[in-house]
C-alpha cells in the first residue's frame, strides 16, 4: 500500500468548485449511500473552507432539509467517480488527513532496508557490518530477517556491533536472546567481555575494570 500512496503523492488533484488542491484522506469505513465501502482505503477530498460548494452548502442544506451540514468535493482515486459528499460539520476529515512527510518518511526507510537485505550475500566477503545493523534496528523489519541478520553478525566478528544493538531495545524475546549470544560470541572471539558495572569492554581476565576500576568476581 506504501507504493500505491507515493503514487497518489504524485498526482495533482483539483476542486472543479475553487480550483484548490486536494487533500489525501483515510476513506470512512462505511459508505454513507450503500454500507459497501468505498473500493478505496484513501480519498481525494477539498478541505477549503472557503470553497464555494462548502461555504454555500450549509445555507442550501438548512433550508432543503432543515438541519446542519455542508458539502465536500470529494474523488475517488484511479476512478472517473466524484461526489458532494455531505458533512455534518466544519472539522469533517480534517483528522483523517494522510500524513505525507510520515509516509515519505516510511519509504524512505523501506529503501534502505531493501538496500541492506540486498548486500547480506557479500557484506561478510566485504566485512560490511552497517547492512546488517540497519536491519536489526530497523522495528518494521520482519523478524525472519533480523534472524537472518543476526547469524550474520558472528561470521563478520566485529565488535563495534555491541553498543548499538545493547542500546536498541527488542520487542520480539527470543530474537533479543539471539542477538545476546550473538554477541556474546563475538566478544569471546576478540578474548573480551562487558563489564558488569560501566558496561564497557575489557579484557575477558581482567579482575578490575580499566574504566571504572571496580573489581569483577573471578
Amino acid at each position: 500500500m506504501l507504493s500505491v500512496l507515493l503514487k497518489y503523492i504524485e498526482e495533482k488533484h483539483t476542486c472543479p468548485h475553487c480550483s484548490g488542491d486536494l487533500s489525501i484522506c483515510h476513506s470512512p469505513s462505511v459508505h454513507v449511500g450503500d454500507g459497501l465501502g468505498w473500493g478505496s482505503e484513501y480519498l481525494f477530498i477539498c478541505l477549503n473552507d472557503e470553497c464555494p460548494l462548502f461555504a454555500n452548502g450549509w445555507e442550501y442544506i438548512a433550508n432543503q432539509y432543515g438541519h446542519v451540514g455542508s458539502y465536500r468535493h470529494m474523488e475517488i482515486p484511479d476512478s472517473k467517480e466524484t461526489y458532494s459528499m455531505m458533512v455534518v460539520g466544519r472539522e469533517a476529515f480534517t483528522g483523517s488527513i494522510v500524513d505525507i512527510e510520515d509516509i515519505k518518511r516510511q519509504s524512505a526507510r523501506y529503501q534502505r532496508q531493501q538496500e541492506a537485505l540486498a548486500a547480506f550475500d557479500h557484506c561478510v566477503e566485504r566485512k560490511q557490518l552497517e547492512p546488517v545493523l540497519t536491519v536489526l534496528l530497523d522495528d518494521s523489519a520482519s523478524t525472519e530477517n533480523k534472524s537472518r541478520a543476526v547469524k550474520l553478525l558472528v561470521l563478520l566478528n566485529d565488535i563495534a556491533c555491541v553498543e548499538p544493538l545493547r542500546s536498541h531495545v527488542f520487542k520480539v524475546p527470543h530474537l533479543e536472546h539471539e542477538v545476546n549470544l550473538a554477541i556474546n560470541k563475538v566478544l569471546a572471539n576478540h578474548f573480551l567481555k562487558e563489564c558488569p558495572h560501566c558496561a564497557e569492554l575489557i579484557k575477558a581476565r581482567a579482575v578490575v575494570c580499566k574504566h571504572c576500576q571496580r573489581e569483577l568476581a573471578s
